[in-house]
């Protein structure tokens, strides 16, 4: 697989989703990959990328990630392995990514007015 050139800015999340079907196709994957299977994956990884956090303060984790090149590379392997899954579930699943995306920033907006929410971390239940 080829990933000269992807960035954010200029790849689609189509694409991204194909090229994850066609990496598990191409090894035959699928036979795998129940939404239970995936699920459970994602999780893990999840799990995976905390681990580079576990007892750090939210400002040592800001700068885990800016201000050490080999960790940041492991943090970003991590994340990848999130987003791959999650893809793949999107794939094995029929769901829409960005359609669902869209769906749920419009809940979270009726949930999290900005006039109530704005610098508050509190649950939507105690604005």
């Amino acid at each position: 697989m080829d990933n000269t050139g992807l960035t954010d800015a200029t790849t689609t999340l189509g694409e991204i989703k194909a090229r994850v079907l066609a990496f598990a196709d191409e090894r035959d994957w699928q036979q795998f990959h129940a939404p239970k299977n995936l699920s459970m994956a994602l999780a893990a990884e999840a799990g995976e990328l905390m681990e580079h956090f576990l007892w750090d303060t939210p400002e040592a984790s800001r700068t885990k990630v800016t201000d050490d090149a080999v960790r940041r590379a492991k943090i970003e392997e991590e994340l990848a392995d999130v987003v791959i899954y999650a893809l793949e579930f999107a794939n094995m699943t029929g769901i829409d990514v960005a359609s669902a995306i869209e769906r749920k920033m419009a809940q979270n907006a009726a949930k999290y007015p900005v006039a109530k929410a704005k610098g508050r971390s509190v649950k939507y239940t105690e604005l």
